[in-house]
Protein backbone atom coordinates (compact mmCIF):
# COMPACT_ATOMS: atom_id res chain seq x y z
CA UNK A 1 0.00 0.00 0.00
CA UNK A 2 0.86 3.63 -1.16
CA UNK A 3 2.79 5.63 2.37
CA UNK A 4 1.68 9.44 1.96
CA UNK A 5 3.27 12.20 4.36
CA UNK A 6 1.09 13.76 6.06
CA UNK A 7 1.31 16.38 8.17
CA UNK A 8 -2.19 17.52 9.10
CA UNK A 9 -3.00 20.93 11.36
CA UNK A 10 -5.84 22.81 12.46
CA UNK A 11 -5.08 26.85 13.55
CA UNK A 12 -7.55 29.29 14.62
CA UNK A 13 -6.61 32.86 15.14
CA UNK A 14 -7.61 35.13 17.87
CA UNK A 15 -8.41 37.98 16.96
CA UNK A 16 -9.96 40.74 19.49
CA UNK A 17 -13.41 39.71 21.24
CA UNK A 18 -13.89 37.08 18.80
CA UNK A 19 -14.66 33.46 20.79
CA UNK A 20 -12.28 30.55 19.47
CA UNK A 21 -16.03 28.79 18.75
CA UNK A 22 -17.38 31.40 16.41
CA UNK A 23 -13.39 31.61 14.84
CA UNK A 24 -13.29 27.84 14.46
CA UNK A 25 -17.29 27.70 12.95
CA UNK A 26 -16.11 30.31 10.63
CA UNK A 27 -12.35 28.97 9.63
CA UNK A 28 -11.88 28.60 6.34
CA UNK A 29 -10.13 25.01 5.58
CA UNK A 30 -7.38 24.56 2.81
CA UNK A 31 -6.33 21.07 1.27
CA UNK A 32 -2.54 21.50 0.85
CA UNK A 33 -1.84 18.39 -2.01
CA UNK A 34 2.25 17.92 -2.92
CA UNK A 35 3.02 15.63 -5.47
CA UNK A 36 5.90 13.22 -6.48
CA UNK A 37 9.50 13.63 -5.22
CA UNK A 38 8.21 16.87 -3.10
CA UNK A 39 9.17 14.54 -0.27
CA UNK A 40 12.65 15.49 -0.97
CA UNK A 41 12.82 18.63 -1.07
CA UNK A 42 15.77 20.03 0.74
CA UNK A 43 18.46 17.76 -0.92
CA UNK A 44 16.39 17.42 -4.54
CA UNK A 45 18.51 19.44 -6.95
CA UNK A 46 18.39 22.68 -4.57
CA UNK A 47 19.92 25.27 -7.39
CA UNK A 48 16.65 24.93 -8.66
CA UNK A 49 14.02 23.88 -5.60
CA UNK A 50 15.87 25.63 -2.84
CA UNK A 51 16.83 23.76 0.45
CA UNK A 52 13.79 23.86 2.64
CA UNK A 53 12.14 20.47 3.24
CA UNK A 54 8.48 19.81 2.65
CA UNK A 55 8.06 20.10 6.75
CA UNK A 56 9.42 23.58 6.87
CA UNK A 57 7.26 24.89 4.08
CA UNK A 58 4.26 22.65 5.93
CA UNK A 59 4.83 24.39 9.24
CA UNK A 60 4.95 28.76 7.50
CA UNK A 61 1.70 27.21 5.83
CA UNK A 62 0.95 26.36 9.78
CA UNK A 63 2.04 30.10 11.15
CA UNK A 64 -0.24 31.83 8.32
CA UNK A 65 -3.22 29.75 8.67
CA UNK A 66 -3.34 30.48 12.49
CA UNK A 67 -2.77 34.19 11.65
CA UNK A 68 -5.44 34.37 9.15
CA UNK A 69 -8.28 31.96 11.54
CA UNK A 70 -8.00 29.25 8.91
CA UNK A 71 -6.96 25.99 9.25
CA UNK A 72 -4.57 23.86 6.83
CA UNK A 73 -4.38 20.41 5.99
CA UNK A 74 -0.96 19.29 4.09
CA UNK A 75 0.01 16.06 2.32
CA UNK A 76 2.19 14.86 0.16
CA UNK A 77 2.12 11.13 -2.26
CA UNK A 78 4.17 10.18 -5.43
CA UNK A 79 0.81 8.34 -6.70
CA UNK A 80 -1.57 10.29 -8.61
CA UNK A 81 -4.32 7.73 -7.64
CA UNK A 82 -4.02 9.14 -4.15
CA UNK A 83 -4.15 12.74 -5.21
CA UNK A 84 -7.08 12.19 -6.91
CA UNK A 85 -8.96 10.54 -3.85
CA UNK A 86 -7.90 12.85 -1.27
CA UNK A 87 -9.39 15.85 -3.68
CA UNK A 88 -12.56 13.92 -4.24
CA UNK A 89 -12.96 13.89 -0.52
CA UNK A 90 -12.48 17.56 0.01
CA UNK A 91 -16.54 18.81 -0.27
CA UNK A 92 -16.98 15.97 2.24
CA UNK A 93 -14.15 16.55 4.89
CA UNK A 94 -15.46 20.21 5.02
CA UNK A 95 -12.70 21.95 2.83
CA UNK A 96 -13.51 25.29 1.52
CA UNK A 97 -10.02 25.34 -1.29
CA UNK A 98 -6.94 23.44 -2.39
CA UNK A 99 -3.25 24.33 -2.80
CA UNK A 100 -1.64 21.85 -5.18
CA UNK A 101 1.69 21.44 -6.07
CA UNK A 102 0.84 18.54 -8.51
CA UNK A 103 5.37 18.16 -9.53
CA UNK A 104 5.57 16.31 -12.73
CA UNK A 105 1.60 15.27 -13.18
CA UNK A 106 1.07 18.72 -13.71
CA UNK A 107 2.42 18.06 -16.82
CA UNK A 108 0.36 14.94 -17.65
CA UNK A 109 -2.38 14.09 -15.58
CA UNK A 110 -5.22 14.71 -16.95
CA UNK A 111 -7.19 12.64 -13.63
CA UNK A 112 -6.08 15.25 -11.48
CA UNK A 113 -7.86 17.80 -14.19
CA UNK A 114 -11.08 16.39 -13.42
CA UNK A 115 -10.33 15.96 -10.11
CA UNK A 116 -10.15 19.31 -9.17
CA UNK A 117 -12.75 20.57 -11.96
CA UNK A 118 -15.12 17.86 -9.97
CA UNK A 119 -14.76 18.94 -6.71
CA UNK A 120 -15.94 22.52 -7.65
CA UNK A 121 -13.82 24.48 -4.94
CA UNK A 122 -11.30 27.37 -5.73
CA UNK A 123 -7.96 25.68 -6.31
CA UNK A 124 -4.37 27.38 -7.11
CA UNK A 125 -1.66 25.50 -8.87
CA UNK A 126 1.88 26.40 -6.71
CA UNK A 127 5.35 25.41 -8.45
CA UNK A 128 8.72 26.08 -6.59
CA UNK A 129 10.06 26.78 -9.83
CA UNK A 130 8.98 28.33 -13.11
CA UNK A 131 7.86 25.41 -15.34
CA UNK A 132 7.82 28.34 -18.58
CA UNK A 133 10.70 29.34 -17.77
CA UNK A 134 12.46 25.51 -17.69
CA UNK A 135 12.24 22.48 -20.26
CA UNK A 136 9.74 22.83 -23.23
CA UNK A 137 7.41 19.57 -21.92
CA UNK A 138 7.20 21.66 -18.62
CA UNK A 139 5.83 24.73 -20.40
CA UNK A 140 2.24 23.16 -20.28
CA UNK A 141 -0.35 22.47 -17.74
CA UNK A 142 -2.60 20.30 -17.52
CA UNK A 143 -4.46 21.54 -14.48
CA UNK A 144 -3.52 25.05 -14.95
CA UNK A 145 -7.78 25.71 -16.64
CA UNK A 146 -9.06 23.86 -13.17
CA UNK A 147 -7.42 26.18 -11.35
CA UNK A 148 -8.57 29.59 -9.92
CA UNK A 149 -4.80 30.84 -10.28
CA UNK A 150 -0.85 29.99 -10.34
CA UNK A 151 1.67 30.75 -8.02
CA UNK A 152 5.46 29.48 -9.60
CA UNK A 153 8.77 30.66 -9.03
CA UNK A 154 9.18 31.99 -5.64
CA UNK A 155 10.76 28.60 -4.26
CA UNK A 156 9.29 27.53 -0.99
CA UNK A 157 7.53 31.01 -0.61
CA UNK A 158 5.38 30.04 -3.54
CA UNK A 159 3.29 27.96 -1.54
CA UNK A 160 2.84 31.02 1.15
CA UNK A 161 2.22 33.22 -1.66
CA UNK A 162 -0.49 31.33 -2.77
CA UNK A 163 -1.92 30.15 0.96
CA UNK A 164 -2.65 34.16 1.23
CA UNK A 165 -4.41 34.55 -2.40
CA UNK A 166 -6.38 31.55 -1.78
CA UNK A 167 -7.48 33.28 1.54
CA UNK A 168 -7.98 36.43 0.15
CA UNK A 169 -10.02 34.70 -2.30
CA UNK A 170 -12.20 33.08 0.18
CA UNK A 171 -12.53 36.11 2.34
CA UNK A 172 -13.87 38.10 -0.37
CA UNK A 173 -16.53 35.51 -0.95
CA UNK A 174 -17.80 35.58 2.36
Amino acid sequence: MAEARRSRGRAAGSSGERSPAKLRSKARAILVLSGPNLQLLGRREPSIYGRDTLAVIHARLQAIALERGARVDCRQSNHEGELCDWLGACPSEGFNGVLINAGAYTHTSLALYDAIRAIKLPAVEVHLSNPEAREAYRHESKLAAACLGKVAGFGSNSYALALRALLDHLDAKR
